[in-house]
């Protein structure tokens, strides 16, 4: 009897301790994740952190293109804008890279991001004193809810404006930092190797074209059955616009062309040419 009851207690401490090291428990990252680890979601497509900006004394045309700055996903994968060719016009695609994370390295970021204030629900930072910088926008999904951070102005650093939150904001500029200088504080091997995104859907936003006499263009044959002129849903955004996306056969007869191209090149479709706006859409990211 005595026996039995020992071997009874030595299998109910195997089981609980096994239990926690899966982390089944409160703060585990899934049915395998480390106990005491940042919970978030896992899938490709599901965002965990993302830096970008919003706004600011800009054209429409510019804020139609713009890509958030860093996005992080479930999968450890991170897509970067990555250095741009400083040519006019420049080419009508971003340079986009991505890289993919261990999930040590995935921790230590939202550990970050959590010392950071960026886990603790909306929140909006303003600078009055300023009102045609753009606004840095954080989005961090982590513990079962998203929080969205807004700094206005946070790239030009420390001011002397009344009224705000210098602490708050020099904890999200020194976060922002990290982001852009992850060899320097990372695990050592949790940064996989960067290579180009390849997007499977691109948003494109279809003007009317405007001639530029002092950069003329070839033109470039629009190849798909749908004309430009019907092509997506008027996009109330810009005057006589429209709005579309393409993704796979569609997308991979489109792509050569758009490498090719330029923000000036005229697309040539049923006798008219259009100007196009280009803009790769993130593993979150569908539709107009």
């Amino acid at each position: 009897m005595r026996t039995i009851r020992l071997t009874a207690i030595l299998g109910a401490f195997l089981l609980a301790a096994c239990g926690g090291l899966t982390g089944g428990g409160a703060g585990g990252t899934g049915p395998t994740g480390p106990a005491g680890a940042i919970e978030h979601p896992t899938g490709s497509d599901e965002l965990v952190v993302r830096w970008e900006y919003a706004g600011g004394f800009v054209p429409i045309q510019y804020e139609l293109s713009r890509i958030p700055s860093w996005s992080l996903y479930g999968d450890g994968r991170v897509i970067v804008e990555g250095p741009q060719i400083e040519i006019y016009p420049g080419p009508a695609l971003p340079n986009l890279l991505v890289f993919r994370l261990s999930e040590d390295g995935v921790q230590a970021i939202l550990r970050a991001a959590r010392e950071a204030g960026l886990m603790e629900g909306d929140a909006h930072y303003p600078m009055p004193c300023v009102a045609d910088a753009p606004t840095t926008v954080f989005t961090v999904t982590a513990e079962g809810r998203t929080s969205v951070v807004r700094a206005d102005a946070l790239d030009l650093g420390p001011t002397s404006c009344p009224g705000v939150d210098e602490e708050a904001r020099a904890k999200l500029a020194a976060f922002q930092r990290k982001l852009g200088d992850l060899a320097s504080w990372l695990p050592e091997g949790s940064i996989g190797t960067e290579e180009p995104y390849q997007p499977t859907e691109v948003r494109v936003y279809v003007l009317p074209y405007q001639r530029q006499p002092d950069a003329p263009q070839e033109p470039v044959i629009w190849p798909l059955p749908t004309p430009l002129s019907r092509f997506g849903e008027p996009f109330t955004g810009l005057e006589d616009a429209r709005c579309g996306v393409v993704t796979g056969a569609e997308l991979e007869a489109l792509r050569p062309l758009f490498e090719r191209a330029n923000q000036l090149t005229p697309w040539e479709s049923d006798g008219e040419r259009f100007g196009l706006i280009l803009r790769p859409l993130l593993p979150d990211e569908h539709g107009c």
